[in-house]
């Protein structure tokens, strides 16, 4: 309805609708103008003076809907359906369970975090909104395995970081048989896939597609691409803007298996296995503390720059990709030893190292696979959910126990989300990841911290009727201490008060890194034995979750 055919609306009309419809007239937009007065401004003799004529706007009511007689108050809000009120419940016994925690109770705290998992595992299998309940129950079991391999909130102590061992070290160093069958097939599959990359298909990328399509290939595909499902939105919108093409995405599935802790025997390291001075050329900034060749982000931007500048070095993107690997100087004088500007050409005649003959072909033929992954039964292989979060800017160092305090996660939460600190400690400047809309959150707790304390002291969430002598007994501190740094606190704090918890400085490790041994190159927190939450186990043991267990 037009703004000129309501104005013809009468107020006999509007009184019939009213009668008519109810309330539910009252919740109709379009009649909101109907009510504007009568144009009575005056005419005014040509030439004369005056004021202009008021803004009839101005004597409007609010925009709110008129109201009729008998229309009756608005509608109450929806009931929670019976999947809001199966995650309310759940989520209850976390918070409760995490209370019991801040207080040392930790059969209590196991007892309520298996209470909440066992309510979702309880939900039918026909229960609406279903998806809601199965994602929070892998969120929770994936929080209560945090804080079980942390003993349960015990403070973690300072450790050495291990690297994980790049599977591009095996790959590249094996030949495979070419199974004559698959060249019909492949370029059956390349003639129909979309790629912003040129696919070629040649004997050495039909013989990795032969490796990819057995077992052993197949886990490897398989590993990367659930590691990459933590990442694939961060890097595909990166290569985007910086203009490189999606598919060389796979670069850092033969460089790192997308672990960005990954470290190849030449100390290589990050999911894009940046060396020391090509990183810092591209930004990648390393110190003590932390090394921008394990941020993510950062680290996919440089490698897309470089990737780029390569492009334009040679004008093609194997070359480009071969430079990636052994380094454009490499590349160029092979080029001017043959005359041929051709990665073919060159791999023919010999002219490149082994491993750079063999990167190109073998990327070339993950992309070839990934793209139709259902032809090599990849179709099933479960990504991880992407890892979403803030960014804050520290102003002061500050340890990861007292950062984890202040965003209310367990510490292997932020070592996961910010992989490329070397230390429990985080430098002043150091750009911090913490989980999706808790900045604020956390600028706010470590507000509460003087700067110069926060390489060491601690944040408490008080639980129950919890005492400044019960936390000072759990911290080794004591009551006046905790009096001294909390001087607001007039007696024992309420439940759910930030308590600030003096402590001493603690000395960093003489060491920081070391690799991690190669049968256990693919570790992760979830492979560890550490023993896990009793709901989780019986989780395991029934299969009732595979994806579940498989994540713990």
């Amino acid at each position: 309805m037009t703004v000129s055919s309501r104005l013809l609306l009468s107020s006999s009309v509007l009184v019939a609708v009213a009668a008519i419809q109810g309330c539910a007239v009252s919740r109709r937009q379009p009649l909101r103008n109907s009510f504007l007065p009568p144009n009575t401004v005056p005419a005014v003799p040509r030439g004369e003076i005056t004021e202009p004529p008021p803004d009839i706007r101005a004597s409007l009511p609010d925009k709110t809907p008129p109201r009729f007689f008998g229309s009756g108050p608005e509608a109450p809000p929806p009931r929670p359906g019976p999947a809001d009120q199966r995650l309310r419940r759940a989520e209850e016994r976390f918070q409760t369970g995490k209370r019991l925690l801040a207080t040392g109770d930790r059969d209590g705290a196991r007892r309520e975090f298996d209470r909440a998992i066992d309510i979702l595992l309880a939900s039918s299998e026909n229960l609406p909104d279903r998806q809601r309940i199965e994602k929070r129950y892998e969120e929770l079991v994936d929080l209560i395995h945090r804080y079980d391999l942390e003993e349960l909130g015990a403070a973690e102590p300072d450790r050495l970081l291990t690297f994980e061992k790049s599977p591009l070290d095996e790959i590249l160093e094996l030949t495979f048989p070419l199974d004559p069958r698959l060249k019909s097939k492949v370029r059956e599959e390349v003639q129909a896939t979309l790629s912003q990359l040129p696919l070629e298909v040649t004997d050495p990328v039909l013989s990795y597609i032969h490796y990819f399509s057995s077992d052993r290939g197949r886990r490897t595909i398989q590993a990367g691409l659930r590691y990459a499902g933590r990442y694939r939105p961060l890097i595909s919108r990166i290569l985007d803007e910086e203009g490189v093409p999606r598919e060389l995405m796979q670069l850092a599935q033969a460089e790192s298996g997308f672990m960005p802790r990954a470290v190849s025997r030449k100390s290589a390291t990050g999911m894009w296995q940046f060396v020391r001075f090509r990183g810092r050329e591209y930004g990648l900034q390393q110190s003590p503390y932390h090394d921008d060749r394990l941020d993510p982000e950062k680290s996919t931007r440089a490698a897309a720059r470089h990737l780029r500048d390569l492009y334009q070095q040679f004008g093609d993107w194997y070359l480009a990709m071969a430079a990636y690997n052994c380094g454009p100087l490499t590349v160029e004088r092979a080029i001017q030893r043959t005359g041929y500007a051709d990665f073919w050409e060159l791999r023919s005649r010999n002219v490149l190292p082994r491993e750079t003959a063999n990167y190109v072909p073998a990327i070339l033929a993950m992309i070839i696979v990934i793209k139709n992954a259902r032809d090599y039964g990849l179709e099933d292989a479960g990504a991880d959910a992407p890892l979403e979060y803030d960014t804050l800017e520290l102003t002061a160092p500050a340890h990861l126990p007292l950062l984890a305090d202040a965003a209310d996660r367990p510490v292997s939460v932020l070592r996961e989300l910010n992989p490329s600190l070397l230390k429990n400690l985080a430098p002043a400047g150091f750009q911090l990841h913490v989980p999706k809309g808790t900045a604020m959150e956390v600028a706010s707790a470590l507000d509460l911290v003087p700067a110069e304390r926060r390489n060491s002291w601690r944040i408490h969430r008080t639980g129950g009727n919890e005492t400044l002598a019960a936390i000072a007994r759990r911290f080794g501190s004591s009551v006046g201490s905790l009096q001294s740094a909390n001087r607001a606190l007039t007696g024992d704090p309420r439940s759910g008060d930030l308590v600030i918890v003096p402590a001493a400085p603690r000395p960093e490790p003489r060491s920081v890194a070391r690799k991690a041994p190669a049968a256990r190159r693919t570790a992760t927190a979830r492979s560890s034995p550490a023993k896990k939450p009793a709901a989780a186990v019986r989780v395991a043991q029934a299969a009732a979750r595979p994806a579940a267990a498989a994540r713990r």
